[in-house]
């Protein structure tokens, strides 16, 4: 076990974050989301009749948690934010074009469709160095990244490309280290694979149907950041949001959910991949761009890339 376990975020965040301003965004919005989880109880209930600029309808806890997110990181003056973008707004926001250099990019709410049934939900967060629409890729572009659970234990995953660590909400509102350098295995035990089944690629359902001969547990809740959790806290496994007949580009979009993702689950040693390419390589011009995804322990990924480049036989 870490010597360093039941460090406060602060502390930790000062031994693993160089930069002062990336220090304080990110602890910021790990301030920020205790709120978010202080009032998904009050609100999850409450459907708001509008839909965010994907046609799908919001929840009024995604309308409040995009607007405590946004005004928290435009007000703060102790850092500068230049944009904003969200999965609950149809463009950019630009805060500070002067003085601000990182960049933020969210999901306030992923999986709040799941709040009114009580499972776990959480918030999706990338913070990027310069603007979020560049040629230069989130592997060289984006430099932290985290998520928080709301779940049993409201928990928060960090990355500032020095590992991957776990922190946990404790009961006097500290946020605590609970693990840290969160490791991978080659090869994991469980699969979470979303999309409807009738909807798959040949490939994609024969890839499934290969993990389970080989044994791989069916665990997957319908909510990104519960799913990519698991994968991370039980050692490895694989998460995949596959292209789809009707639907090439998949659901899940590479700015608000996928490369925040990528870029935890590869610094635990781990890949992401749409069967093209690396996520964390992509560079789309469209904000609300989607992309298929296969990410976890190594073997599940590189195995999925075989049967997508069709390499396997069948």
């Amino acid at each position: 076990m870490s010597a360093n376990i039941g460090v406060s975020l602060r502390e930790h965040l000062l031994k693993h974050c160089d930069r002062t301003e990336l220090r304080r965004i990110i602890y910021h919005i790990a301030e920020t989301c205790k709120y978010i989880s202080s009032i998904l109880g009050e609100y999850n209930r409450k459907v708001a009749q509008t839909h965010n600029s994907s046609g799908e309808q919001q929840l009024e806890v995604d309308i409040l948690s995009n607007e405590i997110l946004m005004e928290r990181l435009r007000r703060d003056t102790s850092f500068g934010i230049n944009e904003f973008a969200s999965e609950e707004l149809d463009k950019l926001e630009i805060f500070n074009t002067n003085s601000g250099r990182y960049s933020v990019s969210c999901d306030p709410v992923d999986g709040s469709s799941l709040a009114d049934v009580n499972l776990s939900i959480g918030t999706i967060v990338g913070i990027y160095d310069g603007p979020i629409l560049n040629d230069r890729g989130g592997r060289d572009n984006m430099v932290a990244a985290l998520y928080v659970l709301y779940g049993p234990l409201t928990t928060l995953m960090y990355t500032t490309k020095s590992g991957v660590h776990e922190f946990v909400l404790d009961p006097t509102g500290n946020y605590v280290l609970a693990t840290e350098n969160i490791r991978l295995e080659e090869k994991g035990s469980i699969y979470s694979p979303g999309g409807l089944k009738k909807d798959w690629t040949r490939e994609h359902r024969d890839f499934i149907k290969t993990l389970e001969e080989q044994g791989h547990k069916l665990r997957y809740s319908g909510g990104l950041v519960a799913d990519v959790n698991q994968i991370l806290l039980k050692g490895g496994g694989i998460f995949t949001y596959p292209a789809l007949v009707d639907k090439p580009d998949g659901k899940l979009r590479v700015y608000f959910e996928l490369q925040q993702m990528a870029l935890l689950v590869e610094q635990a040693g781990g890949l992401a991949t749409n069967g093209e390419d690396h996520i964390l390589n992509l560079s789309p011009t469209d904000i609300d761009a989607r992309s298929p995804i296969y990410l976890g322990s190594k073997y599940e990924v590189n195995l999925a890339q075989q049967y997508l480049e069709h390499t396997v036989a069948v």
